[in-house]
């Protein structure tokens, strides 16, 4: 097959062991990060080796990052923000030097995510996450202490005030201004190196708590991309975050982007969109959410597609416990989905 199959793994302190990841049919790849390092420090050495020397004893390799996170500074552009632009090129060409060819980050203010409960039980007895806006309605984060699923840990109350003021300052197009300044300073480096930056959407993709959202939709993919027109400048195409606004007809974005060799890793799983723009994360099988898994993959085998995949988050099932989303059970499964679907389509493309 021509895409390269990636599973997310944590690190040492990840219960599911690359032992058991190295198992699943056709995995080529491990997707991770150093952890246990903030954000505007650099990466030492001997981690990114550590990691790579693991994933290979177990036949598998360390060449994609997820991610290098980008410093609340960086995004707002203040403080010793050149400084942090250069520790953040220096981490770039330290993940290249261990092998890494392509490195997933994020601009989103404040919250990678967003969800309201990470345990919703279905019918069946499988848990995942969801956000539900009838729980999200009259919360104020500048009035009121929430305490939304992931972040708690990040930052305290006080500090998530300081940042919602600092964003509403700066609005969309000041946030527009300071990605550009990033890509600008990090894309030249990454080309240097043989790195691919993939930038990660929104999730969801639209305002919450009135932050500023950019990456969100075909039209501002297309103003992204022309920031620097670059292979090396290329996405994260995450059909479960772009999914969720029904706006976005996600067939149409991954075959046009795929036909420009701007998508450098996919992150393909199914959400279940309700009529007040709630969702669920369901399984990913087609049939199990709105989203059509099959017409998304074709899109890519269509276009001779040689990216990463990874299944995305999972629900929890057979009684599996662990960190909500990535648990081993679901998103093996959802492996194996998706390596039937690209080998049923090579296959039937090359008969043509």
């Amino acid at each position: 097959m021509n895409m390269k199959l990636s599973f997310r793994w944590y690190g040492e302190s990840d219960p599911i062991s690359l032992e058991y990841i190295s198992q699943i049919p056709g995995m080529r790849s491990i997707v991770s990060a150093v952890y246990d390092v903030k954000p505007g420090e650099v990466w030492p050495e001997e981690s990114l080796a550590r990691m790579k020397e693991a994933c290979e004893k177990h036949g598998l390799i360390f060449d994609i990052v997820e991610s290098i996170p980008v410093h609340e500074d960086i995004k707002l552009g203040r403080n010793n923000v050149d400084e942090l632009l250069e520790v953040y090129c220096e981490n770039i060409r330290r993940c290249a030097k261990y092998g890494v060819k392509c490195v997933t980050y994020n601009f989103m203010p404040v919250f990678d995510w967003t969800r309201t409960q990470l345990d919703k039980k279905a019918k069946d007895g499988s848990t995942s996450l969801v956000m539900y806006w009838d729980q999200m309605r009259g919360l104020d984060p500048l009035k009121d202490d929430i305490h939304l699923p992931g972040w708690d840990s990040s930052y305290t109350q006080s500090e998530v005030r300081e940042l919602i003021t600092a964003y509403g300052e700066i609005g969309e197009e000041g946030l527009w201004r300071n990605l550009e300044k990033f890509l600008k300073k990090v894309i030249p480096v990454a080309e240097e190196c043989g790195v691919r930056m993939a930038i990660h959407p929104d999730d969801p993709p639209y305002p919450i708590f009135g932050l500023p959202r950019i990456i969100t939709c075909e039209e501002n993919l297309d103003r992204f991309l022309s920031i620097v027109d670059s292979p090396a400048n290329s996405l994260c195409l995450c059909i479960g975050s772009l999914g969720c606004a029904a706006s976005n007809d996600i067939v149409a974005m991954t075959r046009k982007y795929a036909e420009r060799d701007r998508i450098a890793f996919m992150h393909i799983r199914n959400v279940k969109l309700m009529e007040d723009g709630s969702f669920e994360e369901r399984a990913h099988l087609s049939s199990c959410g709105s989203l059509d898994v099959y017409e998304i993959v074709k899109a890519l085998v269509d276009n001779g597609f040689d990216g990463y995949v990874r299944p995305d988050h999972g629900r929890m099932i057979w009684g599996e416990t662990g960190k909500p989303g990535y648990g081993l059970f679901d998103r093996a499964l959802g492996a194996t989905y998706i390596n039937g679907l690209f080998e049923a389509l090579e296959k039937e493309n090359a008969k043509k």
